[in-house]
């Protein structure tokens, strides 16, 4: 028999073998071609805002190479240790190891182009949808057409031929280390299993449920003005340290010391469900603890940062509207330009003037960047702050003693601490102004660009007078008057915007169009939770995966313990019961733990990125814990089907 047909025959008599193998391949090309034909498409450059989403996915594209890579170097693992037997019997009959790595690198290259042109065929049908879901969370107004990209196909090419080289490195590599006899046992080789629950692992599993618990603690108490300067960036990484290590030590030791509790309270009476889950778990568990604690922590970071761009994703409208009270702001002399020009085109509005004042201040009583006295990040005692008078607010009516304040910033409130009572110390240029505050109130007044996110001060009409005739000169702002425009009719904002940039208002600094950042925004926010939220499906995937096939791998390996409990009247039924509540595990911890540490890595900085936390992360989370849960039922088929073969 020639090695020619000896390779086409292993081919037909090891697909069963093969086709994990086939799917890894045609999932990771396809993944990754659709996404480079993204980045190659020039639709994406049409974008309005100078927004270049090809730029920020080919950033993306390197990180979907490192997690295409370690999925097919983990598949091709389980590959060839599933073929050990066949790759010892070829050198027992007499091939060299040089002879067994070509019939394997050979066979290999055949699946490797089969899976490339399925792969990328799927991807380029696979484009136009993405480039769809792209057009719609970023507002782009074009048409997604079906373009095949000469450069994704290219690059495809390369980064996959790369990794087939590496692949036949470590082939090689195995090959070369492995005796025939230990080839012989490399599929046979038992998990570590412990006979007994040891005081050590007992510690470390303590130990391990401990460190997280002060990681999340730390977590929390990030951002609340505990740790200074040069301590952020530390509790940072101790943050990350205490996580991943307390991670680790809780697949460790952590899983098997509470599931070694829950069996003493048994008392021994140990049902079948109880040896094929509880059993099984507690030995495993520790041999893959480092494997777990990857896809754990990656998991967590998958959930954290998809939360994050969709907070931002989801708060782009109050954040605007908060920022920018009015359609148009113009804080130059354009106002009266811009309504002018409004008018003349028959489009009705409202406008309001407002001169801003900036006033020396003591906020010591009121404002602090810390929850402990004494340890201050930042002195309120010397600072400045816009001052307007209570006469362009509506809605309030400060006595000539109160002070109220307001522009509130949802940033600011969770790292400053505001008082409920106190008193705000102005300081001119003859006199001092010395006034109750009454409270911070939930409105916007000025934008957030002429108040640099800081609070805004509303005084009294005549104390306002006062402390125009008394302000200092040399605390001039950079913008001295404020137009607020608000279209009525709200068909007619897009014609106003049209206006607005025709009479190139906004290149003078501090002007701004609400409809305008409001597309900027959800643009570029958009690109950036498409390319987060591509590259944590392609985790998801690929992790759930490794999981999948690490259960097909432990499902034949205990093939000969379902025969025997089938000999002993077991039901596939019962069988099943005792697999359900295994992956129920298997997969459920993993998922559980990770949403844990992505909850408190959310938590602890979430008002960075946007208005509301609860509902966009909760969204994240049903949605990843539903995909992922795909996977555990899989696993449960699959083992279905071993239990029926098992007699």
């Amino acid at each position: 028999m020639t090695v020619n047909r000896l390779i086409f025959r292993n081919i037909k008599k090891n697909f069963k073998h093969y086709y994990v193998y086939i799917f890894a391949l045609v999932f990771s090309v396809a993944l990754y071609f659709s996404f480079m034909t993204l980045q190659f498409d020039p639709a994406l450059d049409d974008t309005t805002g100078g927004v270049k989403g090809a730029a920020a996915i080919k950033t993306g594209s390197v990180l979907l190479i490192f997690i295409v890579s370690v999925f097919l170097v983990y598949a091709n693992n389980l590959f060839i240790k599933r073929r050990s037997k066949e790759i010892g019997l070829f050198q027992l009959i007499g091939m060299t190891k040089g002879t067994v790595f070509h019939i394997l690198s050979v066979e290999n290259l055949v699946l490797y182009v089969g899976s490339l042109i399925v792969g990328i065929f799927l991807g380029f049908s696979m484009s136009r949808l993405l480039m769809m879901i792209l057009f719609k969370v970023t507002g782009i107004q074009d048409v997604a057409t079906l373009r095949f990209s000469s450069e994704a196909f290219v690059q495809t090419l390369v980064v996959f031929a790369a990794i087939y080289i590496l692949i036949l490195l470590m082939n090689a590599v195995f090959i070369r280390r492995q005796s025939i006899l230990s080839l012989f046992r490399v599929a046979t080789v038992t998990q570590q299993r412990l006979k007994k629950m040891t005081a050590l692992q007992a510690i470390l599993g303590v130990f391990g449920i401990g460190l997280i618990l002060f990681g999340y603690y730390l977590s929390s108490q990030l951002f609340s003005g505990m740790f200074l300067g040069n301590q952020f960036f530390v509790v940072m990484i101790a943050i990350l340290a205490s996580v991943i290590i307390g991670t680790y030590l809780f697949y460790k030791g952590s899983v098997s010391f509470i599931f070694n509790i829950i069996r003493k309270r048994k008392n021994g009476y140990l049902n079948v469900n109880d040896v094929l889950s509880l059993s099984s778990i507690m030995f495993r568990m520790k041999s893959n603890s480092l494997l777990l604690m990857i896809i754990t922590t990656l998991s967590a970071l998958s959930i954290a940062l998809l939360s994050l761009s969709y907070i931002s994703y989801y708060s782009v409208e109050k954040m605007v509207e908060k920022n920018i009270p009015a359609d148009f702001s113009i804080l130059t002399e354009h106002g009266a330009e811009f309504v002018q020009a409004l008018e003349k085109e028959g489009i009705a509005n409202s406008y309001e003037t407002i001169d801003l004042l900036n006033f020396q201040v003591d906020l010591s009583e009121v404002l602090s960047m810390s929850a402990e006295e004494g340890n201050s990040l930042f002195s309120f005692a010397d600072t400045t702050m816009l001052v307007i008078s209570d006469q362009v607010v509506e809605q309030l009516d400060v006595a000539e003693t109160e002070v109220y304040l307001a522009n509130q910033s949802d940033f600011l409130n969770n790292l400053m601490h505001i008082q409920e009572q106190g008193m705000i110390v102005f300081t001119g240029e003859e006199y001092v102004y010395k006034l109750a505050y009454k409270g911070m109130e939930d409105l916007t007044v000025l934008p957030a660009r002429a108040t640099g996110a800081f609070p805004v001060a509303i005084v009294d009409q005549s104390i306002y007078q006062q402390m125009l005739a008394d302000k200092d000169v040399e605390l001039s702002t950079e913008f001295s008057q404020y137009t607020g425009v608000t279209i009525t009719n709200r068909e007619d904002i897009e014609r106003a915007d049209t206006i607005f940039h025709a009479l190139d208002i906004d290149i003078w600094a501090g002007n701004e169009s609400k409809y305008e950042e409001k597309m900027i925004q959800k643009q570029g926010i958009g690109v950036i939770m498409f390319i987060v939220g591509f590259l944590g499906l392609a985790f998801l995937i690929t992790s759930g995966c490794i999981l999948y096939f690490k259960q097909m791998d432990e499902s034949e390996d205990e093939k000969a313990n379902y025969t025997i409990l089938r000999k002993l009247g077991y039901t596939q039924t019962d069988l099943l019961k005792g697999v359900q509540h295994k992956q129920l595990f298997n997969f459920g911890i993993p998922l559980v733990v990770g949403l844990c540490h992505s909850y408190f890595a959310v938590k602890s900085g979430w008002f960075l990125f946007g208005t509301e936390m609860l509902t966009p992360m909760l969204i994240v989370m049903a949605i990843y814990t539903a995909l992922y849960s795909i996977f555990g039922m899989l696993s449960v088929l699959n083992y279905k089907r071993v239990i029926k073969e098992a007699l």
